[in-house]
């Protein structure tokens, strides 16, 4: 949450010449409602489950860029389904950071606490080392352009052996 994701991802998709696609955003707009919404109704495993069903779907297709929410590693399949599909880049950020980015973002259920940082680090601690599970490429965004970060993650994606 807060890493980035959707701005470069978006710049990232423009540099490849690829189409960028947001799990989230087509959850949203497949069900006409927001993610806060979703999750007052449905809860948060209703939530996963659209947000599978939306995952696998977009790694079947060739050729795209895509951003999930930072929760999608949770599910053992997702995992699976995002590391089959291509290959993964996971963007790290510091809990300050992502506090940084996100204190004046009302769309994000988790972090309506009266805590948000602590929140944000015991979230990161659970889901930083499933990240790194199926990371092909790990880059630090903290305190870093978007612009500079997408150079580095195409120079890191092109050196890697084929899979």
């Amino acid at each position: 949450m807060g890493a980035g994701k959707s701005t470069i991802g978006r710049l990232l998709a423009k540099e490849l010449r690829l189409p960028f696609k947001d799990s989230d955003k087509e959850i949203e707009q497949r069900t006409g409602a927001d993610i806060p919404w979703i999750f007052d109704v449905e809860g948060e495993q209703g939530f996963r489950e659209r947000e599978q069903a939306v995952i696998a779907e977009l790694c079947e297709q060739d050729g795209l860029v895509l951003a999930t929410g930072g929760g999608a590693v949770m599910r053992p399949e997702n995992r699976s389904t995002l590391w089959r599909g291509g290959r993964v880049v996971y963007l790290h950020a510091s809990v300050e950071q992502q506090l940084d980015r996100t204190a004046r973002d009302r769309n994000r259920p988790l972090l309506r606490t009266a805590n948000p940082s602590k929140v944000l680090g015991e979230l990161l601690a659970i889901r930083d080392p499933l990240y790194r599970e199926i990371a092909d490429v790990i880059v630090e965004t903290d305190e870093r352009p978007p612009r500079m970060v997408v150079q580095e993650i195409i120079e890191r994606l092109e050196a890697l052996p084929p899979r």
